[in-house]
């Protein structure tokens, strides 16, 4: 089914999922398209967001966001276009980034919207480089991390939107960086593409005498978005005062209870302790969002000057999203995944 101009399909909350998503996690429903009142705007979704952060929204465990309420549309990052207008600052046409979530249309008073302009050349880079995981490894690199010129920087999930991002940020700074990545493609991505000095495929089985000889010199700075297994081969490598950013931990978001083994949480607390290391989660617009035109500026120079590489994955069609969404968590995309919910165009 495609997107419409008479009917407003959605996918709403039916259960909280136990492990992985499946298809009894989210209902499709059509509705009556929305009419806009005075003081708000009919947005039309072009793109939605696939975000990891979704998972932990779907579940009702306290975090740093309320989760979506049974029944409720799926929340997510989107651009879409101004459908029709009664705001002042809004006309028809107008490309737009917002929440409208797993949906086709949503009404909205303009706030938390940010416009983007009547024409924008890559309006779905404002979900990705632009957009929160682009600042997300900016920031996290940057104001957490803080590289020096010769360190060594490691970074999982290498070849997604946030670590491609932070590995050849780290190239700029002067750091030697090493990727970890899940195949043999996308680990020859990020060396030939993205400028790594090396990747480890965490697949194969050599994973760990792999990744300790790519680190003669240690680990100045990890960027964590993974966790598991490749925390696991990264934390004895970390020097003495390594800086770790966490931004997430996508290989435990499907978790339902501790992995079986002894408990390690006091030789964990007992390396941090005697290297000294920082480890500082984030959540990016809740603790850097006055920053955010720094970032903007410095980013789009690194993008006109060809410094910075970005790849988008676009799946067509609102009703790929959530198996789209379950290929994310389990390390199938390769960049940003974005699903295409309806036309650039204005008109459909």
């Amino acid at each position: 089914m495609e997107q419409s101009e008479k009917s407003n399909r959605q996918f709403v909350l039916a259960e909280r999922p136990v492990g992985v998503p499946n298809d009894d996690t989210l209902r499709l429903e059509t509705t009556d398209l929305p009419i806009a009142q005075e003081g708000q705007m009919l947005l039309r979704t072009v793109f939605l967001s696939l975000d990891p952060y979704m998972r932990g929204r779907m579940s009702d465990a306290p975090s740093y966001a309320p989760p979506v309420k049974l029944g409720e549309v799926m929340v997510g990052g989107t651009v879409s276009r101004v459908h029709s207008s009664k705001l002042v600052g809004f006309s028809e046409g107008d490309w737009v980034l917002s929440f409208n979530g797993w949906q086709d249309y949503a009404l909205s008073d303009g706030a938390g919207v940010t416009l983007l302009g009547s024409n924008p050349a890559q309006p779905s880079w404002a979900l990705g480089i632009m957009g929160m995981p682009g600042f997300t490894a900016w920031a996290g690199l940057l104001k957490i991390g803080m590289p020096k010129a010769g360190e060594t920087i490691v970074v999982a999930a290498a070849t997604g939107p946030v670590g491609s991002t932070v590995g050849q940020i780290g190239k700029i700074m002067g750091c030697r960086v090493v990727g970890i990545a899940g195949g043999a493609e996308k680990c020859a991505h990020a060396l030939e593409h993205l400028g790594f000095d090396a990747c480890i495929d965490h697949r194969s089985e050599g994973f760990v005498d792999e990744l300790t000889k790519a680190l003669p010199d240690g680990i100045d700075i990890y960027f964590e978005n993974v966790g598991g297994k490749v925390f696991d081969a990264v934390l004895p490598h970390l020097n003495a005062h390594a800086r770790v950013p966490i931004c997430g931990m996508v290989s435990q978001y499907n978790v339902t209870e501790l992995p079986d083994g002894p408990d390690r949480m006091g030789w964990l607390m007992g390396q941090l302790l005697r290297k000294r290391i920082t480890m500082r989660g984030f959540i990016i617009f809740d603790d850097f969002a006055p920053l955010y035109p720094e970032f903007a500026k410095e980013m789009t120079g690194w993008l006109d000057s060809g410094r910075i590489h970005y790849r988008e994955e676009i799946i067509d069609g609102l009703e790929q999203a959530l198996d789209a969404f379950v290929g994310l968590l389990h390390g199938a995309n390769f960049g940003k995944r974005v699903i295409r919910v309806g036309p650039s165009e204005l008109a459909l």
